[in-house]
């Protein structure tokens, strides 16, 4: 299984080619959007293209694309990334473990503690940067907002169950966690 943790500072574990898809900026932010995206469901390439490809012709676009597929698949393995017909994409959960995609499953289950502990690495691609992908970082300033505000309500949610608890030390822990996540939020 190969793991891909997207909090904090970009890695790829548990397979030997992964330094050829961390070196290309725009491999990785690929493989992190299949993944990290829609909770990892299918993409349409179109989407892709205007994402990562958008100062290119339509040709030219599509051709960087299944480039960059083929090293990814020929780096992770020929099924780490599935396609369903031409037009669609998606990570093999089978394949690839993400840690966003595993955050926003705890988060849904209201396992809020597992949530927060995904979450701990730091921010989505901290410090991580595509300079000739505009659509992508504005999806990706999107996409860190939306898992911050998750975040923050499973610190709000876990600190309201350790009220209740009258766990008063556990309170303070999740109350100061929440206040490192939104330290503007009243």
């Amino acid at each position: 299984m190969i793991r891909f943790y997207l909090f904090g500072t970009v890695d790829l574990r548990d397979h030997t080619a992964v330094a050829s898809i961390l070196a290309q900026p725009k491999r990785t932010a690929l493989v992190a959007y299949l993944a990290a995206a829609n909770h990892g469901g299918w993409h349409r390439r179109t989407t892709l293209l205007a994402l990562f490809w958008c100062e290119l012709d339509e040709s030219r676009a599509r051709n960087a694309l299944s480039k960059a597929l083929h090293h990814i698949r020929r780096s992770l393995g020929e099924d780490a990334i599935l396609g369903r017909g031409d037009e669609e994409l998606a990570v093999n959960r089978d394949r690839v473990w993400c840690d966003v995609a595993a955050f926003e499953e705890a988060f849904a289950a209201n396992d809020h503690q597992t949530a927060l502990e995904l979450y701990g690495r730091g921010v989505l691609l901290e410090g991580f940067l595509v300079s000739d992908a505009p659509e992508f970082e504005h999806w990706l300033d999107g996409r860190r907002e939306s898992l911050r505000e998750k975040a923050v309500k499973s610190a709000s949610v876990l600190l309201e169950s350790a009220m209740s608890a009258n766990d008063l030390p556990a309170a303070i822990g999740w109350a100061r966690r929440a206040v490192l996540l939104a330290p503007h939020d009243e």
